[in-house]
């Protein structure tokens, strides 16, 4: 399996981006989606995860009602739409992939996850 994420860019703060990530190699429906980002200096942290078969959505305190994340599985595609961003969204956004995750924990351990795509940079300017 392998995860493309792209979309990255500068951006001034107030602006929006939207990132992608595209699953090749498994039946894409089968995943629970997140993404997660690194600023330079910090640990990794969650952003945003979309379940499996739920739908339900879970974000991070700090990016709810600026961020969202969806799907479309009939491109095999993640999204995560981000609004209103601030400088302290600087970071390297990466996507990952958990077969059959559900539930509101399964995110939480990143380093367990199945799979991860490369990472796209983000940099919001001020």
């Amino acid at each position: 399996v392998q995860l493309q994420a792209c979309g990255g860019g500068l951006v001034q703060a107030g602006g929006s981006l939207r990132l992608s990530c595209v699953v090749y190699g498994r039946t894409f429906s089968n995943y629970a989606m997140a993404w997660f980002r690194q600023a330079p200096g910090k640990e990794r942290e969650f952003v945003a995860a979309l379940s499996w078969s739920s739908g339900s959505r879970y974000y991070a305190d700090s990016v709810k009602g600026r961020f969202t994340i969806s799907r479309d599985n009939a491109k095999n595609t993640a999204y995560l739409q981000m609004n209103s961003l601030k400088p302290e969204d600087t970071a390297v956004y990466y996507c990952a992939a958990q077969f059959r995750g559900f539930g509101s924990t399964w995110f939480e351990k990143d380093d367990e996850l199945d799979y991860w795509g490369q990472g796209t940079q983000v940099t919001v300017s001020s």
